[in-house]
Parts: structure tokens; C-alpha cells; sequence
């Protein structure tokens, strides 16, 4: 996410200088989607069912990784990535009351 442009990340996937720069939004907003993914992954797991507050926890990190997206590569990446997750975020709290 913050070191795409490296030496170390150019030769790992043998790019250019150029190519570096061109993918590091991109490679960004997959890496911060993925590591919010894998956190919440982990703490449902280790986490009792019926604390919705894993969920919720998870569910913002996926609307933040789509923000940062729409704001960095592609505004479409708001409606795919984040919207679900919002509208998921909604239903839970209303199932939850």
C-alpha cells in the first residue's frame, strides 16, 4: 500500500520504474480491502456468534477500503465494494434492535 514504487516491489513483480507508479492506487486499494478482509476474517473466528459487533467492525473496514477506492482509482469501486457492505451494515442493525 505505501511502498508499491520500491525497488524491492519492482523486482518481486518485475516491473519497470513506470509500471510501478501506474499500479501503486490500484495495488493500494487491494492491499488495504485485503488486510481488512483478513482481520476480520481472524476476529469472527476467534469471536463468539453472537457478538455483532464483529460484523460491524468488518463491514466498516470493507465501506472504508471503497471509499478509498472510489477516491483513488475508480468511482465505480464505491457501488461494488462499499455499497453491499453499507446496505449490510444497515440490515444488521435493524435486524439487531
Amino acid at each position: 500500500m505505501f511502498l508499491g514504487t520500491t525497488q524491492a516491489i519492482s523486482t518481486i513483480f518485475n516491473f519497470t520504474p513506470e509500471q510501478a507508479i501506474l499500479t501503486t492506487l490500484l495495488a493500494g486499494n487491494q492491499g488495504l480491502y485485503n488486510r481488512f478482509l483478513a482481520i476480520g476474517l481472524l476476529w469472527g473466528w476467534f469471536a463468539k456468534r453472537e457478538d455483532v459487533s464483529i460484523s460491524i467492525f468488518f463491514l466498516i473496514c470493507m465501506i472504508i477500503a471503497g471509499i478509498y477506492g472510489a477516491t483513488t482509482v475508480k468511482l465505480s469501486i464505491l457501488f461494488v465494494q462499499a455499497l453491499p457492505a453499507a446496505i449490510t451494515l444497515l440490515l444488521i442493525r435493524v435486524i439487531a434492535k
